[in-house]
This record gives C-alpha cells, sequence and structure tokens, in this order.
C-alpha cells in the first residue's frame, strides 16, 4: 500500500477554511493587541484614549456616509467620483435651513441637496451616457461653484449679515443636537471611564474605545449610523437591492428578467447623492455650528477610498472609514507628535508579523517587502524624538494610501461598473 503525504494547507485555503468573518474578527483582536503594545511600550497613552476615539469617531461619521453613498451609485453600475460635490452641496443646504428651522431641517434639507446632485449626475451618465469619470469631475467642480453661489445669495443678506454671515459661512445653526452616553457605563457610575483611567494592558485599552464610542456622542453621529446600517440591509437583504446589485453585475440579464437598469442607475446615484449630503451637513454641526465654505476638505475622496478598502461592502466601508477617522483623529490630537510615533512602532509590528506569515506562505518578495517597510518604522521610532508638524497633517492621506495598496489585491469591483448602458444594449 502506498501512502501519500499531501502538502501543507496554503494560507489562503486556511484563510477560506476559517471563514471571513472569524478572520475580519481575529484581525481585529491582533490590531487591538497590537496597539495595546504600541500605548504600553511606545509611551503613547492617548491612542486608545476615549478622547481620541470620540474625536475618531465624529470624523469617521462623514466618510463612512460618502463611502455608503459611493457603494450605493457603484454597485448599480456607475462610478461616482462626485460624492465630494454631492457633499459640498449637502453643507450649504444644511447652513442655510439650518439657520433658519434648525439642525433637524438642516439633516433633511442636505439629504436633498446631495439627492438633487446625484440625479444631475444621474441624467449625465445614464441618460446620456458620459462618461462616469468626467462626469464625477464635473460634479466636483459645479458643486463648490453653486454652493458659492447659493452662499452669496443666503448669506450676504443685511440679516445673515447681522447674524455673522458672508459668502464664505452661515450664520450659526438655531440650536444644536443633543449629546447622549450610554447609562452606567459611561455616564453615572461611568464604569468603562474608570477602567480607562487604570491603564491595565488591553483592558483598559478596550474599556477607552467603547467609552469613546458611548459617551458624549451627537444625537447626528447616531442618527447616521443607524442611516449606514439600513443603507446596509437595504443592498444585501431586499429584493431592491438585489436588483440594485445586478445592474451593476449583469445589465443584460436583469433586464431580461424585468429588471429596468436605467431606473437601477439613477436610483443608486439619487441615494448616492441622499446619503454624501448629509455627510456634508455632519460637518456644518461640529464645531462652530454653521456652515463654512471648503469644511470638506476632500472627505468625499476620503469615502471613495473607503469604499475601495471595503471591497464595496457595508461592513468594509465602515471598517475603512473607521481606520481613516482613527488616523485624522490623532493628526488632530494635542498630542499626535507621540501617537504618530506610536503608530510607527504598531506598523512596524504589525508588519513583521505579516513578514513572518509570508516566509511561511513561503511568498518571499512580499516577505522582503514588509520586513524593510517595518524595519524603517522601527528605525524612525527609535532615532525621531518629534514628528513634523506637516507630516501630522499628512498622516491620514499616508494610512488612507497605504491601506489601500496593501488590500487591492482582494478586491472585486462590480462587473459592469463605469460602463454605459442603454436599454436593449448587449454587453
Amino acid at each position: 500500500m502506498t501512502v501519500t503525504l499531501s502538502p501543507p494547507d496554503s494560507g489562503p485555503a486556511v484563510e477560506s477554511r476559517i471563514g471571513p468573518r472569524a478572520l475580519t474578527i481575529g484581525l481585529a483582536i491582533a490590531g487591538l493587541v497590537i496597539v495595546s503594545i504600541a500605548r504600553d511600550f511606545g509611551d503613547a497613552d492617548k491612542l486608545t484614549a476615549s478622547v481620541t476615539i470620540g474625536l475618531g469617531l465624529r470624523l469617521a461619521i462623514p466618510i463612512a456616509m460618502a463611502g455608503i453613498g459611493g457603494m450605493f451609485a457603484e454597485r448599480s453600475g456607475t462610478v461616482n467620483i462626485g460624492l465630494e460635490g454631492m457633499m459640498v452641496m449637502g453643507t450649504v443646504m444644511a447652513g442655510n435651513f439650518g439657520w433658519h428651522y434648525g439642525p433637524y431641517v438642516a439633516i433633511v434639507s442636505a439629504a436633498i441637496g446631495g439627492l438633487l446632485m446625484g440625479l444631475l449626475m444621474s441624467l449625465a451618465t445614464t441618460t446620456f451616457g458620459v462618461n462616469h469619470i468626467i462626469a464625477g469631475f464635473a460634479i466636483n467642480i459645479i458643486g463648490p461653484g453653486v454652493a458659492r453661489f447659493l452662499a452669496n445669495t443666503w448669506f450676504t443678506t443685511p440679516e445673515a449679515v447681522a447674524q455673522g454671515g458672508s459668502i464664505t459661512n452661515s450664520p450659526p445653526v438655531d440650536g444644536r443636537f443633543p449629546r447622549v452616553s450610554l447609562p452606567i457605563l459611561s455616564s453615572g457610575p461611568d464604569v468603562l471611564g474608570d477602567i480607562e483611567k487604570k491603564g491595565w494592558f488591553l483592558i483598559s485599552d478596550v474599556a477607552g474605545i467603547l467609552h469613546g464610542l458611548t459617551s458624549n456622542v451627537q444625537l447626528d453621529t447616531i442618527i447616521c449610523l443607524c442611516l449606514i446600517a439600513i443603507g446596509g440591509y437595504v443592498v444585501w437583504r431586499t429584493p431592491f437591492g438585489l436588483r440594485l446589485r445586478s445592474a451593476g453585475e449583469k445589465p443584460t440579464a436583469a433586464e431580461s428578467l424585468g429588471v429596468s437598469v436605467l431606473a437601477m442607475r439613477h436610483s443608486g446615484l439619487a441615494i448616492s447623492g441622499f446619503f454624501a449630503g448629509i455627510g456634508g451637513a455632519v460637518f456644518v454641526f461640529a464645531g462652530a455650528n454653521r456652515y463654512q465654505q471648503g469644511q470638506t476638505v476632500g472627505t468625499g475622496f476620503l469615502g471613495l477610498a473607503a469604499l475601495v478598502f471595503g471591497n464595496w461592502r457595508p461592513v468594509g466601508v465602515l471598517a475603512g472609514a473607521a481606520v481613516f477617522g482613527y488616523a485624522q483623529g490623532i493628526a488632530y490630537s494635542l498630542t499626535a507628535s507621540s501617537l504618530v510615533l506610536g503608530l510607527f512602532l504598531a506598523a512596524g509590528i504589525a508588519l513583521a508579523i505579516v513578514a513572518i506569515r509570508n516566509v511561511i506562505r513561503r511568498d518571499f518578495n512580499g516577505a522582503i517587502a514588509a520586513a524593510i517597510v517595518a524595519a524603517l518604522s522601527f528605525v524612525v521610532y527609535a532615532l525621531v524624538d518629534s514628528v513634523n508638524n506637516q507630516f501630522i497633517y499628512m498622516t491620514p492621506y499616508v494610512v488612507t494610501l497605504v491601506v489601500v495598496t496593501i488590500f487591492a489585491k482582494r478586491l472585486r469591483p462590480p462587473a459592469a461598473e463605469g460602463i454605459p448602458y442603454f436599454k436593449g444594449e448587449q454587453l
């Protein structure tokens, strides 16, 4: 009898056997342990502090709203790089109607403003077959231009100027959203806050993260999180979502089954603008509580990066937005220099683990690349005492570029994304 020894399972086979959900949980736990090590040994106490997490959550929300909006458009087959222009329209609408009628009307008006911009882009791409990239660039140019025109019309009147309005900013919104905290755990006894202060390895880090996510959270953040959950459910768990995705995967097959591909693409872009507009409104309710020209600062593009990072899936988009929002929160922190150095230490540890994993999988090129970058991260951490302010401000975008590059190999966009379609056409 001949005995045949099978070769050991390769990395991808093991990962597929584990399952994506378990793998995601495992990676999240590993990442938390690495950050905890960097916090404990790298003298970066604020890495997992509730104040850093809370700021990161606030900054992640508009990114996530733009990303989920982009998911609706791109799952229907339309590349939407016009998210920034749609967000800008949301800010100026929220600034005007929030000034007159309060924050709740501001949210609705921002959604309508973004939706109209989505329909405008849909008219160009879906009805007239304009190249999606060109149409998106046009929206990003038209949005700030229209916002400037509306600001000049609305905020330079004697009434508006008397309340602090100008062509570059609106008067303050009439009122603010309330802030809420989770009873017992984050308010009252504040159990999580007490554990966070102990400084225990990993346990205090988990407590700090949970405290930041459940303490002093503004109501518009909760509204956006609910909308994100609803959006993910609609795309993946409803007949409408199935038809929407079929229009972006195989439009001819969808049309043969009675699905109106054009209607799905119009709907996808309208909903995309709806989400992006609300994401823009979030900026109005932060800080000065008013519209200010240029306050989205490229968040629409970060939302697009979160969409790509998340592989066009809602949970992945939310994860990408969390990573980018956290990086922005660190950049805006009062102790940003030490936190960025802590990130270098965490990156070095993570990449060293990746290098070992690649050696086990016999991916020697990947192992060498990861080892070199890990070594550079350790050198920067060991030799640099203070990080230049300009590099600190670059951190969120560097993190975005690195993360998207690392995960680029596993991405699979919708098959018919970016391809104009007309009824009866064979693709």
